[in-house]
């Protein structure tokens, strides 16, 4: 017999042998050498009193015994001669619309910037120690995209787009943890995430798909509203008959290629701010209640924070415990902060975006002058004052919390992890007020949720731009773009997702509307 029920256990109980067959005895009354095996299902802890629970979804198996592990098995095509669906950018987006070609027989043909994972490293190592930003291979843009040497957090909202658990076991299928499908917050790491994007990059080819990297799409061929090749920087012209354009949010020449052409985009709406970094043990003393280092058994601590502050809200973003900053510019002459945590999460930083809305309609009306694309020119206005302020290098400009909040030019900053360093400098007043006005308040509030949060011990780093796209391409009820047959828009350079997971559904989910525009075009 077999039972799902739901579990509660103390920190302090989690170090007894058995103790998840000794709670499920008790509640299902019965004697604990009946229950042979007890899997989780899901764990979560609830760190919100001092007394932290652990929460469990279990099946318990009584008088017989747990079926052995299997991990879900994904059936894949030879698609090598199958006709093609084009895809340019291979980010989560990209990535899993091939995998969905490939199983439903069609045959993919992923047009990618950047470079291979492993050859990114390089690029990577430039911008870090020199201070020197390739276009098409940097922190957003490469085998993988933005997801791949990232925080690797796979928790998303977007439960009615399609379906998560699916995602989940492709992620592993191709080399994760099973501990992913149990999390309530699942989260893959930095340094594992590269392997599990060569793993899917293998299974691609394999099966008959093709991946060409360096090779950035400059142009759209459009022949009577239908698009019909794209054009490579090296001039070299592709056929296509359906494109999935999968270039994430940085991709901006994709962006300008659009408007150029006066195929529709929309201004939308966003968040830019700072991350704010503090030595990890002040955030697990805060969110574990707790005095010195954490117990073994727990996780670094994350922390999540909202408030509205003038009709807008400042909120965290993409929180990173146990992790570090780094820069995120995709071209010279900007300078852009994110953050990532390896799997272990065993840094001694915890970073997050902390950052606020902007309405693009009523927030920026002096940027009205570039139309569609006024988000986008906002954005890039503050990555050029963040690299002025830094002294037009990958340096950031930096201060510590309390003097971000209190106006004061810091004397000196704390250590930190973002390898190309730091420099003082007044981001209080160098942010736009819509901005820094609403930062400062919404730090003292959250000084006060969180007791120990406001802290000269913490930095603020700017700037945190790239949190989604200023720009919005249009789709219709069939995820084609209106004007421009052949073009479905998708992922978060669309403006459709939010995260590695919701981006991985879009993906499918335009694959599926190509071919259904294949089968209602015969």
């Amino acid at each position: 017999m077999v039972k799902e029920i739901q579990l509660r256990v103390k920190l302090k109980e989690e170090k007894i042998a058995d103790i998840l067959k000794i709670k499920a005895a008790q509640q299902l009354a019965t004697a604990v050498k009946h229950i042979q095996s007890v899997k989780i299902l899901r764990k979560s802890i609830d760190a919100r009193k001092p007394t932290i629970i652990t929460n469990y979804k279990v099946a318990v198996y009584i008088n017989e015994p747990a079926p052995e592990p299997t991990i879900k098995a994904f059936h894949y095509k030879d698609v090598a001669n199958a006709k093609p669906i084009h895809i340019i950018g291979f980010g989560p987006a990209g990535m899993f619309a091939a995998l969905r070609c490939i199983e439903l027989g069609y045959k993919p043909i992923v047009l990618e910037r950047g470079k291979k994972v492993q050859e990114r490293r390089r690029d990577l190592k430039a911008i870090n120690q020199d201070h020197f930003v390739d276009e098409d291979s940097n922190y957003c843009f490469g085998e993988g995209g933005a997801g791949t040497y990232s925080d690797g957090k796979l928790y998303t909202r977007s439960l009615k787009r399609g379906n998560v658990r699916r995602i989940f076991e492709q992620f592993v299928f191709h080399g994760a943890t099973e501990q992913i499908l149990i999390d309530a917050h699942p989260h893959i790491g930095t340094n594992k995430l590269p392997k599990i994007v060569e793993n899917i990059r293998e299974v691609i080819l394999k099966h008959g798909g093709e991946i060409h990297f360096e090779s950035r799409v400059v142009d759209f061929v459009i022949k009577n509203n239908s698009l019909k090749a794209i054009r490579l920087q090296n001039d070299i012209e592709m056929d296509t008959q359906a494109v999935i354009l999968a270039t994430g949010h940085s991709a901006r020449d994709i962006y300008y290629l659009l408007h150029k052409k006066d195929i529709a985009i929309e201004a939308k709406s966003f968040a830019m701010g700072v991350r704010v970094e503090h030595p990890q043990h002040i955030i697990d003393s805060i969110q574990y209640h707790c005095e010195g280092k954490r117990d073994e058994l727990l996780p670094a601590a994350p922390y999540s924070l909202v408030h509205q502050v003038k009709d807008r809200g400042v909120y965290s973003f993409c929180m990173c415990p146990g992790g570090f900053i780094v820069p995120a510019a995709t071209a010279m002459g900007e300078v852009v902060v994110n953050g990532m945590s390896p799997s272990k999460r065993n840094n001694e930083f915890a970073n997050s975006g902390i950052v606020v809305e902007i309405d693009v309609e009523k927030d920026i009306p002096s940027f009205n002058q570039f139309g569609q694309l006024k988000g986008l020119e906002f954005q890039k206005s503050l990555e050029k004052l963040a690299f002025n302020a830094g002294g037009k290098t990958q340096t950031a400009p930096a201060q510590r919390l309390t003097d971000f909040v209190t106006g004061k030019l810091s004397t000196d900053l704390n250590t930190t992890s973002y390898q190309p360093g730091l420099k003082s400098a007044t981001l209080h007043s160098l942010l736009p007020k819509i901005i820094g006005s609403r930062l400062r308040t919404g730090f003292k509030v959250f000084g006060e949720k969180m007791k120990g949060f406001y802290t000269e011990e913490a930095n603020v780093v700017g700037v945190e731009s790239r949190t989604s796209s200023p720009v919005k391409i249009p789709r219709n009820e069939n995820l084609e773009h209106p004007q421009v047959e052949g073009l479905f828009p998708c992922g978060e350079g669309g403006g459709y997702a939010g995260g590695i997971v919701s981006a991985a559904m879009d993906g499918e989910r335009c694959v599926e509307a190509a071919i259904q525009s294949f089968q209602e075009r015969k």
